[in-house]
């Protein structure tokens, strides 16, 4: 009988997912569906920027099973040789404006108009940390791509104004710095480390516009300014465009802008490869899909597969490189 009951009560396996924060909601479904199809398991999400999401393996000496991050180009970057040698690029995203009917000019806010509506002295905008979230620096590159969109000074008014980021221009192109300190003159801007963060600020009415990717504001049910293609950072079309814009994020990598996409890998100190493996086999494949199309964010589709993919994936993927 002892034997049987201990037998019975074994512990699960534990399977740690760390990820970017704006996959907090299309992980918990993913989890739903793994732990069915995987019994006497127990996956533990933990959300971050996804710098920081990274650094918890190659410099705080944590191991985590996979790693989602909302810009798969971070995986090379910060992994690679040691700690990674595959991604898997799964979903897009565009960055919007979100905001609530509380929030002050919400009845005239527009495409046309949002970075008129910021600048108001009596308005308080945020955005998250472009050092930590890349939703915070494709937020910068948005806000410089909209020079070039509306022929204003757009990125003197709202971020070299107001904070302590930089930008140089290099024979066409634009070489932002987003320094550790970012200073924001907080009673026009507020910056936090993730730009999740900043959803229960806006519908609580405590900030009035907060850059956000789309997926975010559908999931949440906010309100938000659609923004043209040639700043959203959605459009493969504009790619020539976007990329003349580069930020140097404070642990000195520079980032170019460029069509959001998203990775995932099982770092090659994972506890729990195997597991890992299966939990990204339930994001790229058909249920996967429909989850992250369901919850406003496309998946690409097929995922597209770089380095020395897990045999058991490779169905899913087409190979980039």
């Amino acid at each position: 009988m002892i034997a049987i009951t201990a037998g019975c009560t074994s512990e699960p396996k534990v399977v740690s997912v760390y990820h970017a924060g704006s996959l907090a909601q299309p992980f918990q479904a993913v989890e739903k569906n793994f732990e069915a199809a995987n019994k006497n398991t127990d996956v533990q999400l933990e959300a971050a920027g996804s710098v920081d999401t990274i650094r918890k393996v190659t410099e705080l000496g944590k191991q985590a099973d996979v790693i989602g991050s909302a810009d798969y180009r971070l995986i090379p970057q910060m992994m690679y040789p040691k700690y990674a040698d595959w991604y898997i690029v799964f979903a897009t995203n565009e960055i919007v404006l979100t905001y609530t009917d509380k929030s002050k000019y919400a009845n005239e806010i527009n495409a046309d108009n949002w970075y008129e509506i910021l600048q108001k002295p009596d308005v308080l905008w945020a955005f998250g940390s472009p050092n930590i979230d890349p939703c915070g620096y494709r937020t910068v590159m948005t806000i410089k791509l909209a020079d070039f969109a509306y022929n204003k000074p757009v990125f003197n008014e709202l971020l070299a104004s107001h904070t302590a980021i930089t930008i140089k221009e290099i024979n066409g192109s634009y070489l932002i710095t987003t320094p550790e300190a970012l200073n924001p003159d907080t009673k026009y801007v507020t910056i936090r480390d993730k730009s999740e963060d900043l959803v229960s600020m806006t519908l609580a009415g405590g900030i009035d516009y907060a850059f956000e990717y789309r997926s975010v504001a559908e999931q949440n049910k906010m309100k938000y300014v659609e923004l043209p293609p040639s700043i959203n950072l959605k459009d493969v079309r504009y790619e020539s465009t976007y990329a003349k814009v580069k930020v140097t994020i404070s642990n000195g990598t520079i980032q170019t802008a460029a069509p959001i996409a998203y990775g995932i890998t099982v770092p090659t100190n994972a506890v729990n490869k195997d597991l890992g493996i299966k939990y990204v086999e339930q994001v790229i494949n058909e249920n996967g899909q429909k989850i992250f199309r369901d919850m406003g964010q496309p998946p690409t589709v097929p995922a597209l597969g770089s380095g020395n993919i897990p045999e058991q994936l490779k169905k899913y993927v087409e190979m980039i490189n």
